[in-house]
This record gives C-alpha cells, structure tokens and sequence, in this order.
C-alpha cells in the first residue's frame, strides 16, 4: 500500500509499523488463520471444563445451526459497519489533504508577489508552507491506505456473506430432513398403537365398540378380527420403515451433516472476526504512524529527517525563530540605495525684482498664531524660508513681465489711489476672482486637502493663475467668469459652497454616452468622471464604512450627473465643497454612470466568455480564462476597467476600516459592471459576482501596477 511505503519514510514509524502488525498477527496470544490446516481460525487454545462441555452441547444440538448462523450474521454486520467507518474517514482526510494543498499553492503564489516582503520572511514562510504540504501527503496516503482496507473489509464481509447462505441452506436443509423424518415416524407410531389396541379388544372378546357394518352388510367378529389383525401387520411395518428412515437420518445429520456445518460456520466467525480485529489493528497502526509523520514534520528528531535531502532537520518553531525582521528591514531599504535623488535646493520664497520698486505696500499679514511679523521696508524683504514645522503661503501668484505695472494681488500688489479698501486674502477654499490687465479673468479654488503647490496659467491668455494639484495628479482647468475693465479693482468672491449652482443645460453628455463617444469626443480612454469619482473616493473615502454599498443623497447625486453632463472638464473633486462633502453620493454617481452605459463595461459580447470562465472551479484556471476575456475588450473598456479594478483594490486594503472586501465590492459592482436587464443575466447573477471577486483577488495578476 501507499501509506505502508511511506511509513518507511521515517525509521521510528517504520519501526511501530512492524511491531504492531506483529501484534495485529497474534492478538491475545492466539494463532491466525494461518494455523488452522482448513485455512480458518482455530477455536481459543482452553474454555474451563464446564463452560467447554456447554458449549459443545450448544453448538451439537438442534440450536447449533441456528444459533452459529445469527453469529455470523453478527460479524458480518460489523464487518460492514467498520468499513463504512473507514470509507467516511478516508474522504474526509482526502478532502483534507485536497484543500490543504490547494491552500498551500494559493500561498505559494502571495508570497511570491512583489507587495509582500520578501529576505527571510518570504524564505523561511515557504519552509512553513512546505511543511503543510508534508502534512497534506502524509494525509492523502493515509487516506489511499484507508480506502484500500475499506475494499478488504467489503471482500471479507462478501465472501462471509455468501458462505453464511451456503451452510444455511445445507445445514437446515439438513435439520428438515431429519425433522420430517421423525413426524412420520411419530404418525406411523400413532396409527400402530391404535390399530392395535381395537385388535386387541376384539380379540378379547370385548363388544363395547359394536357391531360394524360394511357395504356388503354386517361383519362376524372372526371376520372382523381377521380384518383387524391384517392391518395391524400392515402399520407395523410401515412404523418399522419409518423408525429406520429416521434413524439413518438422524444418524447421518448428528455423524456428517451438523459437523460439518457447524465447524464451517465457526471457522467462518472467526476468520471474519480474527480479519476485522486485524484490520482495527492496522488502523491504529496507520494512524500512529500518520501522527508521528505529522510530528515529525513539525518537529524532527536529530538525525530523523521527514524526507529524504533535506539536510539537517529543523523544527517548525526553529524555522520561524530565524526570520530576522530587521535585516529584511535594512535589505528592502538599501535596494533603493541607487535610487535616491539628488538633494534639492533649500525651499525658499523669493520676491520678484519689479515688486521691489513699490514705496509702499500692504498691511502686513498676521501669522498663524495671529500676531504680525516686523515691518520691512518694500525693497529689503527677505526671502522667506518655511521649515519642517511651518506651512507654505496659502497662495502663491505668478506674474507675466508684461504686467509688472499693474500688481492684482491683494497680498504682494499696492491698491489704487482711488480705492480705500484694502481686501484680505481669501479663507482657504473660497474662490477668488482676480481680473487681468487683458480683459480677462480667471476663477480658481484653494484645496484643503490636498496640500496645494505649484502655479498653473489659464488657457487664453496670460493671467494671474491659481494653485494647482500636485503635478502626479491630473488637473482640468477651472469655469472663467465674464471679462471685467481693469479700472473696476478686484473683486473677490468668498462663497465657501460648491461652484455650481443654477440649472445646468447638458452641453457634453457624459451619463448614457458610450465609452466609445466619450473617448472620441474627450481624447481619454479613461472618462473624465470615472477619473475623477476615483480620485475624491481615493482621497476621501478610504476609510469610509460601507463605500460603494451605501447609498449617497438622491439630490446630491443628481445635481453631480447635472454637473458632468454640463461640462466633465471644469469638475475638480479634489476639493469635497465640490461634492458637498458627501463621498457616498460621488460613489453612487460612478455606479450610476456604469449602469447608463449603453453596452455594459464588460460588454454584451464577451458576456458568455466570462460567465464560462466563472464555472470553472479551478482558481488558476479560472483566473487565466478571466484575463483572457479582459485582453480581448476594446481599448477604452479596458482602460477604464484597468482604472476601476486598480481602484477597488486599493478599497479592499482598508477593509478592516471600510468593511468592504472583495467579496462585499463584487456583490456592488458584479451586475454594475455585467448588466443586469435580462432575465438571463439576473440567473447569473452568483456567476457575475464571482467573475468580479475573482479580478479583484488577481488584480496584480491581470492588471499592471504603473
């Protein structure tokens, strides 16, 4: 057997191993069938003499038969009963090991990918991985050789079974015999003693029985004991040949037929008993040993290594002990070493030249703990260094060289003769209007959170621009409000709401368009409110419980549809006053676009190849079938799923805070993303969630990280 090989594995197995068959031989200290010269096993070696003589006169008399049949019938029903036994505990160690090793796989895999650590932790977790494997293979020998005595038992239980129906029908056919032979016997007897009792009162001369009358009239008494005498003759042979009858029967049942039957139904008992009792040793046997090839997996003994090749054995514990975190540490960290920047100059603010001419300037601007800095005159200001505990301006302006001599900024700019009024900077996160000396003007937004850096000019003409997003993050230029003279000063509006307001006819339809329009109208395969739906939930909405699965407010979400199919690129959800800070209801809009799409994300046409790819039950089968289907999708599909499944999977990081896991984001985003309008597609619906569950489970697999 498979398992008795790989007890071999492992001497101190091995050696239990032979001890105990050598018990499972001889247990109690009786011979094996082996010993018996009829191949069945003999009774046990002494009975005390009374019991002995009881026993013989059982199994000798009428009841033997019987009685050793029920036996049989007994061991057979437990034979059967312990191989069942056996076939439940081989399938579940069967399915044990199965999933083991499939688990073991999976993690194989995890600790292979690039976010996980790797050094010594990523070595010495293989070693505990590899370990489990171990395990899986002594459990799935263990549960071969189990099964394997499941089938000897059955064979046994069957051959019993049909040596049970064979001495039944000779031994009691037997017993009939004999039976039947002694009933007639016994009428014969019956019919004798009768005929010779009315012969002898005739014979007597005893009249009390009558006269009997006949068909040919009354009878004599001569002619009626003539007539008594010649049956009396007749029923006594026929008693005579019926005791013999009888006699040869019984003789030859007690003599041939019962002996023979009741030694083979005992050596019957005990064959099918002695084989069980050795198979319930082997069990044991097995099962130790399965349990010290576990151990010794766990934990070898010195100079007993679990598997050949593998060096000087270690211990589980020993091999975990060795993970050294802080090398792992300094080695990640030095791989970058290459890598690093050079130093940057020191981050200082410098005041442009033509700003030095000015005699006079504007009050000064308190700091943040509200008190004013020393007075400077206009032309020895120095430049201003902010270091790691105080924060940038809150605003910076650019000047063009053409507009040197008309300063429009309230903090670095003198105000006209004309005007008394001098306006402080804006609050963060109110919009400023700031008109230029050309006749136009631009309108921008100051970010809490991002922290804002960088100066970006307004397409148009040059103008004094507004903070922009860091440059990793794209920037869609802001609304522009109607050109003003120069002569009307500087107006600034401090609304702290959203720049939106009014009813919003739908110049660019975004909701409802195809991916296709949209990516020939904008030039982005990736639709600008995806962009930026991802970015206010990758900002704002982390951290979240239950994004994506609770529903935002029904006014909010409508006035953000009216927004984007207004105009998509004047949207910046950067700022969470954009979305009235409410991320739940930027997450329902996104889901509302996918549902308004006209063909699904995932399209109509690649519908089958998925839920075909989502059967299979196999997870890397499944998952290459899946990034299959993906690579065939048309280009703008695919960059925006790519977008969105890199996005979910950043959502699914914080699931410990957000509670949504794969599994909660696919049940959200499976019939958003497949289509949900037939009938067909709503019996799919367990097919569509496990398609997206499984993309979300291998994004890193199907999608790269760039």
């Amino acid at each position: 057997m498979a398992a008795d090989s790989h007890q071999a594995d492992s001497p101190l197995a091995q050696t239990m191993s032979s001890d105990t068959r050598d018990n499972a031989l001889n247990g109690n200290g009786t011979s094996t069938t082996a010993d018996h010269p009829n191949g069945h096993a003999g009774p046990p070696p002494s009975y005390p003499g009374q019991s002995r003589t009881m026993f013989d006169e059982v199994i000798n008399s009428d009841l033997g038969i019987s009685t050793l049949l029920n036996r049989l019938k007994q061991s057979i029903s437990s034979a059967r009963d312990f191989a069942a036994f056996l076939k439940k505990r081989s399938s579940l160690e069967e399915e044990h090991a199965q999933g083991l090793r499939k688990l073991c796989r999976a993690t194989y895999e995890g600790v292979r990918r690039p976010e996980n650590r790797q050094g010594s932790y990523a070595q010495h977790y293989g070693d505990v991985i590899r370990v489990q494997e171990r395990m899986a293979d002594h459990g799935a020998q263990f549960a071969l050789a189990l099964h394997h005595m499941h089938d000897e038992i059955h064979e046994l239980a069957g051959g019993s079974e049909r040596g049970r129906k064979h001495w039944k029908q000779a031994g009691l056919t037997a017993e009939k015999r004999s039976q039947d032979a002694e009933l007639l016997m016994e009428k014969a007897k019956l019919k004798y003693e009768s005929l010779a009792e009315d012969y002898d009162r005739v014979k007597t001369g005893d009249r009390q029985a009558g006269r009997v009358f006949g068909l040919r009239g009354p009878r004599s008494a001569a002619q009626l004991e003539e007539d008594l005498q010649r049956k009396v003759q007749a029923a006594d042979t026929d008693y005579a040949s019926k005791v013999q009858t009888a006699q040869s029967q019984r003789q030859e049942l007690v003599m041939s037929l019962r002996p023979q039957a009741v030694e083979a139904l005992q050596g019957l008992i005990r064959e099918c008993d002695s084989a069980l009792t050795m198979q319930m040793q082997k069990f044991a046997s097995l099962t130790e040993a399965f349990l010290l090839n576990n151990g010794l997996s766990v934990t070898p003994i010195n100079g007993i290594a679990d598997g050949p090749g593998n060096g000087t054995p270690k211990t589980l514990r020993d091999v975990v002990l060795q993970i050294d975190n802080e090398k792992d540490l300094q080695e990640y960290v030095l791989s970058f070493a290459g890598k690093v920047p050079a130093k940057s100059n020191e981050i200082k603010y410098e005041r442009h030249p033509s700003l030095g001419l000015q005699q006079q300037g504007p009050p000064a601007p308190t700091t943040a703990t509200g008190s004013r800095p020393p007075q400077q005159g206009p032309s020895q200001l120095p430049p201003l260094s902010f270091g790691a505990s105080q924060q940038p301006p809150p605003q910076q302006f650019q000047h063009s060289p053409t507009q040197a001599e008309h300063p429009s900024s309230p903090l670095q700019a003198q105000p006209p003769a004309s005007s008394s009024m001098y306006n402080p900077a804006p609050h963060p996160g109110t919009q400023v209007m700031i008109d230029t000396p050309g006749g136009m003007s631009g309108m921008g937004s100051r970010n809490g959170h991002p922290p804002l850096g960088g100066l970006s000019s307004a397409p148009g003409g040059a103008q004094y621009g507004v903070v922009v997003p860091p440059p990793q993050q794209q920037h869609f230029p802001s609304q522009t409000a109607t050109p003003r003279p120069p002569s009307e000063g500087i107006p600034m509006s401090t609304s702290t709401g959203p720049p939106y307001s009014g009813d919003l006819p739908p110049l660019k339809p975004v909701f409802g368009s195809s991916l296709d329009e949209l990516y020939r109208r904008d030039g982005s395969a990736v639709p600008i409110i995806i962009y930026q739906c991802i970015q206010a939930v990758d900002l704002f909405g982390l951290e979240v419980e239950g994004i994506y699965r609770l529903s935002g407010t029904t006014s909010h979400v409508a006035r953000i549809r009216s927004i984007f199919d207004h105009d998509a690129a004047s949207v910046d959800f950067r700022n969470p006053e954009h979305f009235f800070h409410d991320v739940n209801s930027v997450a329902g809009a996104l889901k509302q676009f996918l549902r308004d799409l006209p063909d699904p994300l995932l399209t109509r046409e690649h519908y089958p190849g998925f839920i075909e790819a989502a059967r299979i039950e196999d997870d890397i089968i499944r998952r290459d079938s899946l990034h299959a289907v993906i690579n065939s999708l048309p280009d703008p599909n695919y960059a925006t799923l790519r977008a969105l499944i890199l996005h979910l999977h950043r959502v699914q990081d914080h699931s410990s805070v957000n509670r949504m896991n794969s599994g909660n984001l696919a049940i959200c985003f499976g019939p958003t993303l497949m289509g949900s309008n037939t009938s067909q597609n709503i019996s799919d619906a367990g097919w569509q969630v496990r398609v997206v569950d499984t993309i979300l489970q291998n994004t890193y697999q199907i999608f790269d990280d760039d």
